[in-house]
């Protein structure tokens, strides 16, 4: 690929974004988003980040298989309890890498 159909791409691919990016703020005031769709669009941040972690907890340093073994898991867990009943993000912070350091300490 030359130089010129690389910086070429570039900026297409900056405009692109530019563009999809100004369409909602744009549209923002202009369109009524239908109350099913905002009702459905609460629950995306919480569905996103379980689909980051998830896969980070139950495979660790990309194994290919599910390993019984694995002190993450038990120390999700355990930081899930606590968010769910403190509602603290430090807390559910604190409180799953202390497990997860315990149960490391524990198995070695």
């Amino acid at each position: 690929m030359s130089d010129l159909a690389l910086w070429g791409m570039f900026l297409a691919v900056g405009i692109g974004t530019f563009v999809m990016r100004l369409s909602f703020v744009e549209l923002y005031g202009r369109w009524r988003m239908p109350e099913s769709l905002s009702r459905a669009l609460v629950y995306v941040p919480a569905s996103v980040l379980a689909a980051l972690v998830l896969p980070a907890v139950v495979y660790p340093g990309g194994q290919s298989g599910f390993v019984f073994d694995n002190p993450q898991i038990p120390a999700a867990i355990i930081a899930a309890w606590v968010a769910w009943k403190t509602r603290s993000t430090v807390l559910t912070l604190v409180a799953g890498m202390a497990a997860l350091w315990g149960i490391k300490l524990m198995v070695a």
